[in-house]
């Protein structure tokens, strides 16, 4: 068993890794751990040994630092090529990528060169009888397919919130940083990097944000959302919404959790008002802890929610913020 490599993404400057690479990091680490092999990672860039070095530390065995002046900006042909060649050198069995933009745009191209698809989207991996298995969600989220690899380099890429970063590696030994310089020739990048994708052109980034209280149509009108901010601003945590409240436009677009908007991992989310149709519950479904306020027993954010509350929210919200800035004043 070579072992897994995931490839590592950066921020748009290339100061700090994109965090949903630490979550394939940490989904690669899973699956290295349960098949009984190593988990590498590879850094691409001008001068990725910053980079490289913060990855050292993440509980990974090797990290390849993969510079070249041709991939100080990002171009599908340019890391393709890259990678093309990491991955000949390290023969690993599996390379994981986040779903990220960029990935979604050189990740099966990629594949295609080593006669593979890319596995795209994964939201859990286990192992069965030695056997990895990538379940990946259809018809948003309706439906789960398994996938099973029969052979040569399994290329998987894996949904935002679905393995948790955890600490488990932050006092991991430091691993070794291999310098790897691609062959890469201009005349074969055929396109040139124009204005970054700006994945997320907002005030806020909700994956990130560990605490989240998101409001539903149970909210009845657009007057009524300052019960849920004077909430949210209590407890410190960010306002969310499904869709319906940002289709009517009572908040921004980039404040939208679910599987036409952002997809998050909170320490608690906080669901006030919303039923839980499937299109939401694939957006939240990586959080931690899971409190529904709803005056509907039978409403499905239930099913998912550890804790439930049943009544009206005009009651409950107002109460709970009470309660809430009582005891930060006691």
């Amino acid at each position: 068993m070579s072992g897994v490599l995931v490839v590592m993404e950066a921020v748009t400057n290339g100061s700090a890794l994109h965090r949903m690479s630490l979550e394939a990091l940490a989904a690669g680490r899973k699956l290295a751990g349960e098949l009984g092999c190593t988990c590498d990672a590879a850094v691409l860039g001008s001068a990725s040994a910053p980079l490289a070095a913060t990855v050292a530390g993440k509980g990974v065995a090797a990290v390849w630092a993969v510079e070249h002046p041709q991939l100080e900006h990002y171009t599908a042909d340019a890391w393709c090529a890259a990678l093309e060649q990491i991955i000949a050198e390290a023969k690993p069995d599996f390379v994981l990528f986040a779903h990220t933009y960029q990935a979604r745009d050189y990740a099966a191209k990629l594949a295609t060169r080593f006669a593979e698809v890319l596995i795209g989207d994964v939201t859990a991996i286990r192992v069965d009888a030695g056997i990895p298995v990538f379940t990946r969600q259809w018809m948003q989220g309706k439906l789960n397919a398994e996938y099973r690899h029969a052979s040569g380099t399994c290329f998987v890429s894996v949904q935002a919130g679905s393995f948790p970063i955890g600490d488990d590696a932050v006092a991991a030994a430091v691993a070794e940083i291999k310098s790897f310089t691609p062959k890469l020739i201009p005349a074969d990048i055929r396109t040139s990097p124009g204005q970054p994708f700006r994945e997320a052109a907002q005030t806020v980034d909700l994956s990130s944000a560990p605490l989240i209280v998101s409001v539903g149509r149970g909210i009845g009108e657009q007057e009524n959302l300052k019960l849920v901010e004077d909430l949210a601003a209590a407890l410190g945590a960010e306002l969310a919404a499904s869709r319906p409240i940002c289709d009517a436009g009572w908040l921004p677009m980039e404040r939208q959790v679910g599987s036409s908007g952002q997809t998050v991992a909170p320490k608690l989310y906080l669901a006030v008002g919303i039923s839980g149709a499937i299109q939401h519950l694939v957006g939240m479904k990586g959080a931690g802890t899971v409190i529904a306020i709803n005056k509907d027993p039978d409403a499905p954010i239930f099913e998912v929610a550890d804790v439930g509350v049943v009544g009206d929210l005009f009651e409950i919200v107002p109460a709970l913020t009470k309660a809430i800035l009582a005891q930060k004043a006691s």
